[in-house]
This record gives structure tokens, C-alpha cells and sequence, in this order.
């Protein structure tokens, strides 16, 4: 895995479930869960982390699949990018699989798993905004047989976490049979960390819109207001299309939520935003207002 893993990793253990996985963890209190180790292995290599012992999740099969449940989609925590982004998938949950395809070159896709993007929490991780936009939740597996359900956004934002002992075990997504849409942009031609994304999703039973914005923050941002705004515009049940004026409206309305103005000098002065800053907040309005366009169409 890396020439520093030797060195500084005691023991490696190799859990065949997910109640095993959990007790494993709480035997060694010091050791860390990896399942495809796109982010984990980075941190090793940097010299950034140096385990005491690593809980290997890759033989545990309950949690590299996904079914129906109740209206909803259970994924395993396990599951892939690269799976993720196939035709079957992606015609239950469009937006996610665009974010898993978006996720980085092959290699990346292939190791990287949808529990890791979330338990990482890196603010450029693709699935994250479309997470939030679908207001998912996750369950976590725990000592003795536990389990306990949780909003994704409560994990990213630290209103609730992982417990001693907690591993994520599966994420729960509505499916709401509707469009939905995620775009980024990146600093590079091709694959690359997001500088910005957008994930937008149609709530036609609930008559909304949902959005929510990554890498612009440490955790993706939801811009309630623009969605209701936006919301109260169309036509559910007619059309639901909007001019062109009403979409760019939503764009600058998002991105301003999201990348909010400069504070005003001690004077009360208005301040300018700099260049980079500028620059982001327009390519997020762009993003939000292709986003959108995209999901009446």
C-alpha cells in the first residue's frame, strides 16, 4: 500500500462484517478503518498520519452493494465510485452517479468508496453537495449489534459523529423519481478536485428545489432561501420552465449565499471582493444556473 505503512502500522485486521469490523475497532481504540484508502494512504504517505493498526473493510460484502427500502435507496458504505457510476445506478440516482464518474481518474474510482468520501469530509468530496441536496441519512453500525440513524449534513458539520466504536455503515437515499443534476468545476482540464460544485435536485411531491454547493467551504452549503425563491417560480404543475432572467437570477442568489460579500471596512466602507473570490462566486453562479436549466429541461 505504501513503503511508510510497514514502519509505523502495527497490525492490520481483516473483519468479514460489519459487526466484526465494530468489534475490532473497539478492541483497538487506536486503529483506523480503510476501506479503499484514497484519502487514508495520502495522509500516510504525507507523514501526516501514522496509525497504530488499520481495520480493513473490503471483505465485508454486506456493504459494497445497494437495495429498495421503503421509497428510499440503502447504498453500502462499500460501494465504489466506478460502480456507482454505471447505467444501472445512475438511473436510480442520477446525480450521485455524475458525481461518482467526476470523482478522479480510474484508479481513484476504482478504490474510492461513498463511506470514505463521507467519513474523509474533504470539502472538495464529490458526493458530499449531492448528499446534502438529497437530504440523506446515514446509519451507523456500533458496539453490540447498534445501529442509529443520522442526517449526512449533522455528520459534516459536527452536530452529531461517530461514536467510540462507529463505523458508517450504510446511506440512505430518497428516491424522489425526479431530475436531479451535479456539476463542478475544476482547476484543470479533465478529472481534478473540485474548486466548485453544485448538486440540484427537483422535489415534485414537495413542490422544491434543493441545492447545495461543495469546496466553496469545509462542508457543503445549502442556500434555503434561493431554493424557496426559486421554488415559488415554477410551475408544477404545468411546464416547469423558467426564462432565462429567473435562471441567472437563482445563480447570483446561490452564489452570493454562498460566497457572501467582503465584510465593510471599520468606516462602514463596502469592500471589494478579491479577484479569486470573485472569480469563485461567478463560477458558482454559473454552475447553480446551468444546474437548474439542466433540471427543467
Amino acid at each position: 500500500m505504501t513503503t511508510h505503512a510497514p514502519q509505523t502500522t502495527r497490525s492490520v485486521m481483516l473483519p468479514g462484517s460489519l459487526d466484526e469490523a465494530v468489534a475490532a475497532l473497539a478492541a483497538h481504540p487506536a486503529a483506523v478503518p480503510v476501506a479503499g484508502g484514497t484519502d487514508l494512504m495520502a495522509a500516510v504517505n504525507s507523514g501526516q498520519l501514522r496509525p497504530a493498526a488499520l481495520v480493513g473493510l473490503g471483505r465485508i460484502s454486506e456493504i459494497r452493494g445497494w437495495q429498495y427500502q421503503d421509497g428510499h435507496a440503502l447504498l453500502g458504505a462499500g460501494l465504489t465510485h466506478a460502480r456507482m457510476g454505471r447505467p444501472d445506478f445512475a438511473a436510480l440516482i442520477p446525480a450521485l452517479a455524475a458525481a461518482a464518474r467526476a470523482a478522479g481518474p480510474p484508479q481513484i474510482r476504482n478504490a474510492g468508496t461513498l463511506g470514505g468520501n463521507i467519513a474523509s469530509g474533504a470539502p472538495t468530496g464529490d458526493a458530499l453537495p449531492v448528499l446534502a441536496a438529497l437530504e440523506a441519512t446515514v446509519i451507523l453500525a456500533g458496539p453490540d449489534g447498534s445501529r442509529r440513524e443520522i442526517p449526512v449534513s449533522h455528520l459534516l458539520t459536527g452536530m452529531d459523529g461517530l461514536g467510540g466504536g462507529e463505523l458508517i455503515g450504510y446511506v440512505r437515499v430518497p428516491l424522489l423519481h425526479a431530475p436531479q443534476v451535479f456539476l463542478k468545476a475544476t482547476g484543470r482540464t479533465g478529472p481534478g478536485r473540485a474548486t466548485a460544485s453544485v448538486a440540484l435536485v427537483l422535489d415534485p411531491a414537495r413542490r422544491g428545489v434543493r441545492c447545495a454547493v461543495g469546496a466553496v467551504a469545509p462542508m457543503p452549503l445549502r442556500p434555503l432561501e434561493a431554493e424557496q425563491w426559486v421554488a415559488s417560480l415554477i410551475d408544477w404543475d404545468g411546464s416547469r420552465t423558467l426564462v432565462p432572467e429567473a435562471l441567472r437570477a437563482f445563480g447570483e442568489y446561490v452564489a452570493a449565499a454562498c460566497v457572501p460579500d467582503a465584510p465593510p471596512a471599520e468606516d462602514g466602507t463596502p469592500q471589494p471582493l478579491p479577484p479569486a473570490v470573485l472569480h469563485l462566486r461567478r463560477t458558482v453562479a454559473v454552475l447553480a444556473r446551468r444546474a437548474l436549466g439542466r433540471a427543467l429541461s
